[in-house]
């Protein structure tokens, strides 16, 4: 047994009841200060909790925020400046260094022809660049200055040899503008069977109200002469995705179909995949990238909003959105995986309706993914086949 041991042994019966008992309130108080002490490099602990509070002042007054700032400012102000133990004075002392020139060796020279040696005295630098790539000299420059001189026929380095990489320099690309589709100019196109609409494309028109879109699906199923269909980030939901599933049993004349990027549930897709097989006309179908059910805060405070909450829509305006006493149920969407089942009855969709050759979804799972890639594939040959018949 160590000497560390055999002086703990004393302290081993030692009785800390009689202890506590024989000591003062003064003494009582200091052990419990001693055990509120708290971790002071806790860094998830506030900083106030840090420690325990050692302040018995009370408190002179409420506290001011804006007079203690100004206080510790004109503080700082009147405090003077600690002196430099050395004053700054900006001399340079020393001597810049001066790389001494070499002289190169008479076996390393080389004697080029006088043709040679005029040329290459009157090259520029991203001429002699080039030269320097074609030879092999690739440690001389960086990747993007040796490829660029293999792969062109021409002089495209416009600066000097240099071994440091630097950014490429990118065109900055201008956002799209925004959809100048009238949406009851082409409402009434529809209704009117206009032999000259052959694409509704609304994409990206995110204030359309939901009775009007529900007519213009309910227009669409007697039009003949509409090709492509398209309501991509449309902030459309179940609704829009029954509305669509109704048309799709009715129309005859729909090719194209993209309801992309938007809030349509597993529910919605279901209603949309089962109508699809009542449909022999459509040829291509993409439904990816949809989002969680959940409320959508829009617009301004004096026009009408439409939020899809868990039990349904609802129409109101900001001000009666603001005015609702509980508002913990608005959230901003979350993108969702709509669940096996659907993936496995687009599957079955695709096997079962050779009309469509393009399908728009990002697979998760192996088996919907193989199913599907094989129905592709033979959707496709039967549509080579008949085109050569």
């Amino acid at each position: 047994m160590s000497s560390y041991q055999k002086e703990l042994e004393k302290y081993r019966d030692i009785d800390e009841d009689e202890i506590l008992r024989t000591l003062s309130p003064e003494e009582l108080e200091q052990l419990d200060c001693e055990l509120q002490e708290m971790d002071p490099e806790n860094m998830l602990l506030p900083a106030g909790l840090r420690q325990r509070d050692q302040t018995k002042k009370s408190p002179t007054g409420p506290l001011d925020r804006d007079a203690l700032l100004q206080y510790l400012e004109q503080q700082a102000l009147e405090v003077k400046e600690r002196d430099d133990l050395v004053p700054f004075t900006g001399e340079k002392k020393g001597k810049p260094y001066i790389q001494p020139k070499r002289e190169i060796p008479v076996q390393e020279q080389i004697t080029l022809e006088p043709e040679l040696e005029e040329a290459l005295a009157n090259a520029t630098d991203a001429e002699m660049c080039d030269i320097a790539a074609i030879l092999g000299m690739y440690t001389l420059m960086s990747n993007k200055q040796y490829y660029d001189a293999i792969c062109s026929g021409e002089i495209c380095n416009t600066e000097g040899i240099s071994s440091v990489v630097q950014p490429d320099k990118y065109k900055p690309v201008p956002d799209e503008p925004p959809n100048p589709t009238n949406i009851e100019e082409i409402l009434k196109s529809v209704r009117n069977n206009d032999k000259e609409l052959e694409e509704v494309n609304l994409n990206n028109i995110q204030d359309i109200p939901i009775p009007m879109l529900t007519e213009l699906c309910e227009a669409m199923k007697k039009n003949t002469y509409v090709r492509s269909f398209s309501l991509v980030a449309t902030r459309s939901g179940d609704p829009i995705a029954n509305a669509v599933a109704d048309m799709l049993r009715e129309n005859r004349s729909l090719q194209s179909l993209n309801i992309e990027s938007n809030f349509i549930s597993s529910t919605g897709l279901m209603a949309v995949l089962k109508a699809v097989r009542e449909n022999a006309t459509l040829t291509e179908l993409r439904v990816d990238n949809q989002g969680a059910k959940s409320a959508l805060l829009i617009t301004h405070s004096d026009e009408t909003s439409f939020f899809d909450l868990p039990k349904g829509w609802w129409c109101g305006t900001m001000n009666q959105a603001e005015s609702m006493a509980d508002r913990s149920h608005l959230s901003f969407p979350q993108r969702q995986w709509p669940g096996d089942a659907v993936e496995m009855e687009m599957a079955t969709v695709l096997e079962q309706c050779p009309s469509i050759v393009r399908f728009g979804y990002h697979f998760t799972q192996q088996g919907p993914r193989a199913r599907a890639a094989q129905a592709m594939t033979r959707n496709n040959e039967l549509r080579r086949q008949q085109k050569k018949r």
